[in-house]
């Protein structure tokens, strides 16, 4: 095998976000833009002859091209053997899965996550560790040191991989294997919950559904799964084809991006269950006839009824959300009596507490959840385990819902998202809101007195390690809370994201809409971050 080392230079942008290197297409495209990045990546490992290395995406533009450039890269730095889905194909938690179940060196995801896609769109890639799990700082950290220093990448000189073929394929000591992205992340799935069950149920007609794919990556698995596997009429998954472009559509599981799924849901056709996923696979949105449950409710409802499924039936060690989460999921390990970790927003924080065997289930109130059996969150899995307890339970969505909140009081909750804006508009900002925090303790602001106010800094129970300034919390003394964080998901300007929580534990009054109930709570954050006053916008681009 020919090997070329090419010269380059640096490009002084390619520090990775919570989830990797996002940015449009057309600056992935530049020459030598993606070849650094990724020799970057491999000098930052240690590869040998027996490294195996798993790669895929979630289909988006640029995806095939890309994916021929990194074999030729990953060839030519000596990686042994490469494991890709069958069209370049993978979700997040199903590359997961390979890289665990195969003893991988680790994987290569190209996904721009729920950003939109297309020629002017975006595009990301990052790396996960041999646990499955997206790359810890001290990885991504060295990643950007190296792409500062790269002077040459080497690619090996061959032809074209047929991404389309199932099997396996030799060059020379190289070893491509090309399996079908969903078979193994199937056959995961049926080992956890009670697919049987769930099968009477949809048959019965007690459960019928909608899930969205978004022309996203889930599309395929959910058609294997829900409609071949559980038995579902045809069409119950729509969108199912994914596209280069998300079929022009945002692929972000939410209200406002999932809006047909959205207005069936609260019409008179609403199915019993309704779902969608993201880009690539790894976020979820759950509704039932007419009620959209929050993904901190989610959480919630999934750590206080995970017993009722058959791979949790002995029980959970701990959970585990990001900061901005709501508190809902605190109250179960309370009543549970198990422990609780809140962890900044980004999934690689949760690794060490899985494989220390600390936690059971995690979340993020950025529609994600997820449990020990792969190191990402996981959309369908998400989507399964609510069939698997409307199955077992009986009930509808809303009765469980309704339920939980009788039984631990409601966390009223909601995200307000200011994107793209302009970057020192957002910095102004956060400089306004670090200013006061010395003085807002004990002062009063209505019906609010303020019980804490700081930046948020976690300390790994597991390594020890330290991350700093994850973003501005205030509490209030009646467990009223608000957040203020920078996004690290965008590709254009800055996202700033305010979240607001406020406990109510009166069943009479905890079905109030929350931008009702939370009301004052939004008048007040605005009068402590001055944003609408500071940008000139009226009101948020998402509620969430």
């Amino acid at each position: 095998m020919r090997i070329k080392t090419v010269p380059t230079q640096p490009f002084d942008d390619q520090k990775p976000g919570t989830s990797g290197l996002r940015k449009k297409v057309k600056v992935f495209q530049q020459p030598n833009y993606l070849e650094n990045f990724v020799q970057s990546i491999f000098n930052s490992l240690p590869v040998d002859q027996g490294s195996s290395l798993v790669l895929g995406g979630d289909g988006r533009y640029f995806n095939r091209e890309a994916i021929q450039i990194i074999i030729k890269i990953a060839a030519a730095n000596g990686f042994g053997h490469l494991i890709i889905g069958q069209g370049g194909l993978l979700s997040t938690p199903a590359a997961s899965h390979l890289i665990r179940k195969n003893q991988a060196s680790g994987g290569l995801i190209l996904s721009a996550s729920h950003n939109p896609g297309g020629a002017d769109e975006d595009f990301g890639i990052k790396y996960n560790v041999s646990n499955g799990g997206p790359a810890p700082e001290k990885f991504t950290d060295e990643f950007y040191r190296q792409s500062m220093l790269i002077s040459e990448y080497k690619i090996a000189e061959i032809d074209d991989i047929d991404l389309d073929s199932i099997g396996a394929q030799q060059i020379e000591t190289f070893k491509i294997t090309i399996v079908d992205p969903v078979d193994d992340y199937a056959n995961l799935m049926n080992q956890i919950f009670d697919f049987p069950l769930i099968n009477k149920a949809i048959e019965s007609g007690s459960i019928t559904l909608c899930f969205d794919a978004m022309h996203a990556i889930t599309g395929p698995y959910a058609k294997k799964i829900i409609e071949e596997m559980l038995g579902a009429k045809p069409g119950s998954v729509i969108n199912a084809i994914p596209l280069p472009d998300f079929g022009g559509g945002h692929p972000d599981p939410n209200l406002a991006h999932a809006k047909k799924l959205a207005d069936l849901m609260f019409s008179a056709e609403a199915p019993t269950f309704g779902a969608a996923s993201d880009g690539d696979g790894d976020r979820n949105m759950i509704l039932g006839n007419h009620i959209f449950v929050t993904p901190s409710d989610s959480l919630a409802i999934m750590a206080a009824n995970a017993h009722l499924i058959p791979a949790y039936s002995q029980g959970i060690a701990g959970v585990a959300r990001s900061m901005p989460t709501s508190q809902a999921v605190d109250r179960v390990a309370e009543a549970l009596d198990i422990a609780c970790y809140e962890t900044p927003t980004g999934w690689k924080y949760f690794g060490n507490l899985l494989d220390a065997g600390k936690i059971t289930l995690c979340g993020e109130e950025s529609f994600g959840t997820g449990s020990n059996h792969v190191r990402e969150k996981d959309g369908l899995w998400a989507v399964l385990f609510w069939l698997n307890l409307l199955a077992k339970t009986g009930l509808a969505v809303g009765d469980i819902v309704q339920q939980h909140w009788q039984k631990f009081g409601r966390d009223i909750y909601s995200r307000h998202d200011y994107e793209a804006v302009d970057l020192a508009i957002v910095n102004s900002i956060f400089d306004h809101l670090r200013e006061q925090l010395p003085g807002l303790t004990g002062k009063s602001f209505g019906d609010f007195t303020v019980k804490f106010a700081d930046e948020f800094s976690y300390q790994d129970p597991v390594d020890g390690s330290i991350s700093k300034n994850q973003g501005i919390r205030i509490g209030f003394e009646d467990g009223s809370r608000m957040v203020f964080r920078l996004s690290g998901t965008g590709t254009v300007g800055a996202t700033l994201r305010i979240y607001l929580e406020r406990f109510e534990s009166a069943s009479a009054r905890q079905d109030q809409d929350a931008q009702i109930a939370l009301a004052k709570l939004i008048d007040l954050a605005e009068q402590l971050c001055e944003i609408k006053k500071r940008t000139g916008r009226s009101a948020p681009t998402v509620i969430t």
